[in-house]
């Protein structure tokens, strides 16, 4: 009898753990969903910071992002919006490679990226500057990134 009732208990003691797993996975999974990474935060300050490096190397001038959709999601962020210059004006391409798109009127000011958190450090996957067209399409299938941080 007593055997019996310490196999109960034992059977009661391994059901409890596998709910409490259950219930801990469930909350891991809704965790990992996309996210805006806050004005003010450091998630949002390391991503935006990964990418003002390339981009200020490629426009010859210091940046900032006026940010109209920002979306992180395991590992990944995606980036929609304008640079500008650090006081809130329109960039200068001019002495840029950007210059002839510019001239021609076959340039969108806009920016889009991709960057991926590897190592504990957000690196630029990809981006593209002036774009007329949406590039990041097919981003979420050549990249592994999640369809969820992508504008729907």
């Amino acid at each position: 009898m007593i055997r019996l009732i310490m196999i109960g208990i034992v059977i009661i003691c391994a059901c409890t753990i596998v709910i409490a797993q259950g219930g801990g996975a469930v909350e891991a999974k809704a965790a990992s969903g996309p996210h805006v990474p806050e004005r003010g935060t450091a998630e949002r300050k390391a991503i935006v910071d990964a990418l003002r490096l390339p981009v200020e190397k490629m426009v010859k001038q210091p940046v900032i992002f006026k940010i109209d959709h920002l979306m992180s999601q395991n590992n990944f962020a995606f980036l929609l919006g304008k640079p500008a210059r650090p006081d809130g004006a329109a960039l200068d391409y001019s002495g840029t490679g950007y210059q002839a798109a510019v001239e021609a009127g076959a340039f969108d000011d806009g920016i889009v990226a991709l960057l991926r958190k590897v190592n504990g450090k957000w690196k630029v996957v990809q981006y593209v500057i002036g774009a007329t067209d949406v590039p990041y399409v097919e981003w979420d299938k050549k990249y592994g990134a999640p369809k969820g941080i992508f504008p729907q």
